[in-house]
């Protein structure tokens, strides 16, 4: 592993109350350590973990909108200024990698047909497999980035990374995954709402909440395996109740 711990420099930030120290998970936060070499945040759409990530990515020196460190190009919704006040142990320092947003990725092809244009004696697409990311699929361009450029020893930040691939794809993200942590002792922080990504074996899942702030939880506690199992278990029974009418609940 690489990085080793997350430490939030709270005398350092002047305003407790405003975005993005206002989230409850980021306000609480301390020191966060870094156990294994696969670590997932899991938590609900503002709980904290997506910009937990973004901080974690911009002190490392990689693009806030995604990318590596040679990928400068910027996009209006990567406001947080949280990457100021994070301290990140390092033992070594790692500063090879990738930090990917799903939902900027559109943004971050366009940056590579930019690069190609002005470069056209370079093959950008070389480390993407070869082909313009705007030519695929957006889940064959999300498995090109994964299959090419995550081919070396790095950190990889990956923010919902699921948002683009079928299960069977996600299956194919965990093979990579596996094989670079084994073969090239890569380390891989994600932030995700899937649950076929959450079961990778030896890992370490925190959870964010807004009254518990982060703690870590087992595969088999998170809302997001509990709920999967209910639904695949009691499909129909679940989906009677959902559609029940206000007037048919009493």
């Amino acid at each position: 592993m690489f990085l080793k711990k997350i430490s939030l420099l709270t005398d350092k930030v002047p305003n407790l109350s405003k975005y993005p120290f206002s989230i409850p998970a980021i306000k609480g936060l301390e020191e966060l350590e870094i156990r294994q070499n696969i670590t997932f945040f899991v938590g609900e759409n503002g709980s904290g973990k997506s910009t937990l990530l973004e901080g974690i990515a911009s002190q490392i020196g990689f693009n806030k909108a995604g990318g590596s460190q040679n990928n400068r190009f910027e996009i209006t919704d990567t406001v947080s200024s949280l990457g100021v006040y994070l301290r990140l142990s390092w033992l070594p320092k790692m500063s090879n990698g990738f930090f990917l947003r799903a939902e900027t990725f559109y943004d971050f092809a366009s940056h590579l047909e930019q690069l190609q244009k002005e470069n056209p004696n370079i093959d950008v697409f070389k480390s993407y497999g070869g082909k313009s990311l705007h030519e695929q699929s957006h889940g064959e361009s999300f498995l090109a980035l994964f299959k090419n450029r995550f081919g070396q020893k790095g950190i990889y930040l990956l923010d919902e990374p699921e948002a683009a691939l079928s299960p069977a794809r996600q299956l194919a993200l965990l093979k990579i995954i596996h094989d670079l942590e084994k073969e090239e002792s890569s380390q891989f922080i994600i932030a995700t709402h899937s649950p076929i990504l959450l079961g990778y074996p030896n890992s370490t899942i925190f959870h964010f909440d807004n009254e518990t702030g982060i703690t870590e939880v087992k595969y088999e506690e998170t809302e997001h395996f509990q709920l999967t199992k209910y639904f695949l278990n009691n499909r129909e029974r679940m989906l009677h109740h959902l559609f029940l009418e206000p007037d048919e609940c009493e």
